[in-house]
């Protein structure tokens, strides 16, 4: 199966550690933050995966050189030029995914989640996207109704709310995890340009299935800040 790792960004929040290589080559006890999630999905059966890049891409493509070198099966997106966002990103690929179900992940993802628990899931219900989520601190929120299903965002910092609930449908808070699985029906309600994929789901939040997997249990850390880079490497510390 196949994967997209997006891995273009400028790891603006990690401040000094990104101004002479990208976020995806900072290492965790030994191998960057891209070569685990390489890793990641390779274990979780999605062993074909593309990449994108932005921000020093030379660097990872020599990095990418090197997992290939090891047995990975991974190729180059190349955003060199103009920064598309996950959602142009995306799309931007969008041939490399026509054969089925596909995984989109953010390579500052550490989690111990069971991504192939996620695609069984999806699998028999069929929905256009799942998106892993958790209860966690943040100020970015989905909001989905009792089922799972998802339903608007809201920015407390803001204060931007998107709804497309229904008359008297309770909405939640959960925050989201940085994982999807999607079908590849979803290309056709997507344009060239730059857009996120949260931007996506709130166009299609109202008329099409896109559902949540729950995690709430094992670790979940987004590696995109010094301090939760330095906490994931004292919780993998020993780990290979």
């Amino acid at each position: 199966m196949r994967a997209m790792i997006l891995a273009a960004g400028k790891g603006r929040r990690l401040g000094e550690l990104t101004r002479t290589r990208p976020k995806a080559l900072l290492e965790i006890n030994g191998k960057s933050i891209l070569h685990r999630a390489v890793e990641k999905c390779t274990a979780s059966g999605f062993n074909d995966i593309i990449v994108n890049i932005h921000h020093f891409a030379g660097q990872v493509e020599q990095e990418i050189d090197r997992l290939n070198g090891k047995g990975f099966h991974v190729e180059v997106s190349d955003e060199r030029e103009m920064l598309l966002e996950t959602g142009g990103g995306l799309y931007k690929v969008r041939s490399f995914f026509k054969d089925g179900t596909f995984l989109l992940y953010n390579t500052d993802i550490i989690t111990d989640m069971d991504i192939a628990g996620m695609l069984a899931f999806h699998l028999q219900h069929k929905y256009l996207a799942t998106l892993a989520v958790r209860n966690r601190e943040g100020n970015r929120f989905f909001l989905i109704n009792d089922a799972g299903r998802l339903r608007g965002w809201h920015n407390r910092i803001t204060g931007e709310r998107i709804v497309h609930a229904l008359p008297g449908e309770e909405l939640v808070e959960i925050a989201f995890s940085g994982i999807h699985i999607i079908e590849p029906e979803i290309f056709t309600h997507m344009w060239d340009g730059v857009y996120t994929m949260t931007d996506l789901y709130m166009k299609l939040a109202g008329a099409f299935y896109i559902n949540t997997y729950r995690y709430d249990a094992g670790y979940w850390i987004d590696a995109g800040t010094p301090d939760s880079l330095e906490k994931a490497r004292k919780l993998l510390s020993g780990i290979r």
